[in-house]
């Protein structure tokens, strides 16, 4: 009896594996985006450092001003600390690195891709990895990625891809951003500031824009971020179209140059809409 029940257990099994490896292919591989309430934030130095990382991230500029040379914060790109899909979110990110980056043509510690916001989105420079600022980020990120299992992206990683319907139009672009941008970035891009002289709103070209080196200065991405999130609480109102013309007009504005910039993609894999 006990041999005829296994026969039939392993006869249901192999009926059943290809139905079970065909829905796993199907599955979406990305782990449910979730971020952990504050009240789990642990007591002690763990967590003086997470807050002190939430802190460089949300108010850079006050909390590693000595690392930033324009006027951003890290959350004008990470929308709300890091923690919103499609904004570039620091959810899952913990556990997705060492990581292969064709532009240094070599693999990624989280740190690395950490500095590489400084000194591009920032236009600043690296933190020191053993640095206060530096465990603070590493623990932030640490602390939201919790619960996202290693190896796996969560759902919202990065930008959301989109394609233009049509080549992109700088002069419509122009159009748009003065009618749905311009009132929060100024006519001249260049953001607007605070009573203290801080910024409301980050400036998206001039000198204290991120440079030509950010991700943000490329066509692709510049679009996907606007689409999705732009004008501010409007994410979606936009085109697609519309977000690529937007960005083709912002993203080929004055800004700062990238020294060493020639040595990226140095063993190919040089997107189309890279600026250089």
């Amino acid at each position: 009896m006990n041999r005829l029940f296994a026969l039939t257990a392993v006869a249901i099994f192999l009926a059943f594996a290809p139905l079970q490896r065909a829905e796993a292919a199907d599955a979406p591989q990305a782990w449910p985006f979730s971020v952990p309430a504050e009240s789990t934030i642990p007591a002690g130095p763990l967590g003086e450092a997470i807050k002190l990382g939430q802190k460089v991230v949300t108010d850079t500029q006050n909390h590693a001003k000595a690392y930033v040379g324009n006027g951003l914060n890290c959350s004008s790109c990470h929308l709300n600390g890091g923690t919103v899909a499609g904004a570039a979110p620091f959810v899952g990110l913990w556990g997705v690195f060492p990581e292969y980056r064709s532009r240094s043509a070599s693999v990624n510690a989280l740190q690395t891709r950490i500095n590489d916001c400084f000194e591009r989105s920032m236009n600043g420079k690296a933190l020191p990895e053993e640095s206060p600022e530096m465990i603070g980020v590493l623990s932030y990120v640490w602390w939201l990625s919790q619960g996202v299992p290693t190896g796996m992206d969560s759902a919202g990683r990065g930008f959301k891809e989109i394609l233009a319907p049509a080549t992109p139009d700088k002069a419509r672009g122009k159009s748009i951003y003065a009618q749905k941008c311009a009132s929060c970035h100024a006519a001249d891009g260049a953001g607007l500031n605070k009573p203290d002289g801080s910024y409301m709103f980050p400036p998206l070209w001039g000198s204290k824009a991120f440079n030509i080196g950010a991700g943000m200065a490329r066509l692709n991405t510049a679009a996907a971020f606007v689409k999705a999130n732009m004008p501010l609480a409007q994410g979606g109102t936009l085109s697609d179209q519309e977000a690529y013309d937007v960005a083709a007009f912002f993203t080929t504005q004055p800004r700062p140059d990238l020294a060493g910039k020639e040595n990226d993609w140095l063993k190919g894999g040089k997107p189309k809409d890279a600026r250089y």
